[in-house]
């Protein structure tokens, strides 16, 4: 299995044997399930859908709250059919997970939150002291270059955690424990890959 759909709870800690406290994210992942099979001969590429938080009124179209795509081998589309349900028994052994989600938004920031610009002076009657200064060259070439770091709107990008160590996986209570931080606000969507 490539991967799960779940919903970021919060934080808390986790206390091993030998006295280390383990901050861990707290992710609940019910039963996902396979809306749809994709294969070669039909959409080019092998791949597997899937629904995760079913709607109360569901229509005739949209049946889950969300729903994302996992690819998979061609040789493992075997295991799958539709309306199978995925559930965190297949992360059991699994030590390191990628962890895709979307961060938080911030609206709009000034360049010494947005991008750690030190700012003006703090006295001596300075009047700049969080503006972000001069910005561009003088008559050559008589514009701001493309890129240009400054003010702007922040958050609310995909975010991608590489080897995650996963710390406790509980597939009575459909929780999975990852170690530190992930992105993204309580209640959010979280994508988990092998």
């Amino acid at each position: 299995m490539s991967g799960i759909l779940g919903k970021k709870i919060g934080m808390t800690r986790i206390f091993k044997d030998d006295g280390r406290v383990i901050p861990v994210t707290v992710i609940q992942c019910e039963p996902n399930e396979v809306t749809q099979v994709k294969t070669v001969a039909i959409d080019g590429y092998p791949a597997i859908v899937l629904g995760f938080s079913k709607l109360r009124k569901p229509s005739k179209t949209k049946k889950f709250a969300h729903s994302r795509e996992f690819k998979v081998l061609e040789a493992d589309l075997g295991n799958y059919q539709k309306g199978q349900s995925i559930t965190l028994d297949t992360l059991k052994d699994t030590e390191k997970v990628s962890i895709t989600s979307i961060s938080k938004g911030k609206g709009f920031q000034g360049g010494m939150k947005r991008h750690n610009f030190h700012g003006g002076r703090g006295s001596h009657g300075s009047h700049m002291h969080r503006e972000p200064g001069s910005i561009g060259p003088s008559s050559k070439p008589g514009r701001v270059h493309k890129g240009k770091k400054l003010p702007g709107h922040m958050g609310t990008g995909q975010i991608t955690l590489n080897r995650v160590p996963v710390e406790l996986v509980d597939s009575v209570k459909n929780i999975i424990c990852i170690k530190g931080a992930v992105p993204g606000p309580i209640g959010g969507l979280i994508i988990i890959k092998k």
